[in-house]
């Protein structure tokens, strides 16, 4: 009678076993993909670089239906509109979650870099993707719904100045070439400094942001009084040496002003009554003193032409930063050797570092 009793136990157990093995191999399917609920199809953003961390929009969304009951991963994908997401970004991690919310500045660097223009009304479609495990099986997609968007941008626009000075270099992306910028988006008065040496023009850049021939481009109008043209120009050209070049695409005009700087003030060895001269370095763009003796809490600044009240004077520095004009600089360091830097490749963001020696 036991032997029977141990028999049937084995047996039941085996089926147990087996029942549940098949019921843990069920095949999962997908049978609905979820559901954008907000925002609403066509809603309009105009985005402002005045309120970045601001809530933009919440995106809302439903369960993605499987035949079981189970953990779903969810993905937001973006394209441009009308490009039936060819080729999509994945804007920000995979989620469990069921909603999202964007700040202004998150909306914004989605956007951009979806293929958004700044500044210009743009659309775009937004899905969410829905996928099980680690390797993204099962995949399905929500309803897609278009965004009207308005970008921004931090990034002042740029020229480049191709020419001798960098040999006409990289004939079709003008990467080495420097860079003159406009004091805002949308303004046309471009500035920088820079080495020039001989002929050079100013290249705009394409609808992608690069700098290639093929490009707007303007040179000077053959009479080499400060005026460009865009069509039969001539190269425009300077003697060696370094340069304050502005151009103006609106107004047509441009001027290069040989500019010698120099470091004054009473942390310097001279004082206030001469300055100590920087020398360019053609392989990092920048101005350079060696060593120079610096006087810790004592006033300085960077000068231009050995001269005051001609445009070229720094010697305040912004909150981001960068160098401004007016004011005084304090050496907060100790006494002693330095090197010092001045660093106005960069056009409109201009920069130096003191490094003791």
């Amino acid at each position: 009678m036991k032997k029977i009793l141990k028999i049937s136990s084995i047996v039941f157990l085996l089926v147990a076993s087996i029942a549940c093995e098949n019921d843990d191999q069920k095949i999962i399917s997908a049978t609905g993909g979820p559901e954008l609920l907000t925002p609403v199809d066509g809603a309009e953003y105009v985005l402002s670089p005045d309120n970045p961390t601001n809530e933009a929009t919440t995106l809302v969304w439903n369960h993605a239906d499987y035949t079981q009951q189970t953990e779903v991963n969810y993905e937001i994908q973006m394209a441009e509109a009308g490009t039936n997401f060819a080729t999509p970004i994945t804007v920000g991690s995979p989620t469990t979650k069921r909603f999202q919310t964007w700040t202004v500045e998150e909306l914004n660097g989605y956007a951009t870099l979806a293929g958004l223009l700044p500044f210009t009304q743009g659309n775009l479609d937004l899905r969410v993707k829905a996928s099980l495990g680690s390797a993204a099986e099962l995949v399905s997609y929500s309803n897609v719904i278009t965004l009207i968007i308005t970008t921004y941008s931090t990034e002042l626009p740029k020229l480049a100045v191709p020419g001798n000075h960098q040999g006409w270099a990289d004939a079709n992306n003008f990467e080495s070439a420097p860079r003159i910028a406009s004091s805002a988006y949308g303004e046309t008065d471009y500035e920088g400094y820079m080495w020039l040496n001989g002929e050079f023009k100013f290249l705009a850049p394409n609808a992608q942001g690069n700098f290639a021939w093929g490009n707007t481009d303007w040179g000077d109008n053959g009479n080499f009084e400060g005026i460009l043209k865009l069509t039969d120009e001539s190269n425009c050209t300077a003697n060696a040496g370094f340069y304050r070049v502005k151009a103006n695409t609106t107004a047509l005009t441009y001027e290069t002003t040989s500019v010698s700087w120099g470091i004054i003030g009473a942390a310097t060895p001279t004082g206030w009554d001469s300055d100590t001269d920087f020398t360019y370095n053609p392989t990092s763009k920048k101005l350079e003193i060696a060593s120079i003796m610096l006087t810790s809490g004592e006033k300085f600044k960077f000068r231009g032409n050995n001269a005051w009240s001609n445009g070229f004077d720094f010697g305040t520095v912004d909150a981001d930063g960068y160098l401004q004009a007016g004011g005084d600089l304090t050496h907060t360091g100790a006494t002693g050797n330095y090197k010092v830097i001045l660093d106005l490749s960069n056009p409109r963001k201009y920069t130096y570092t003191l490094t003791a020696l």
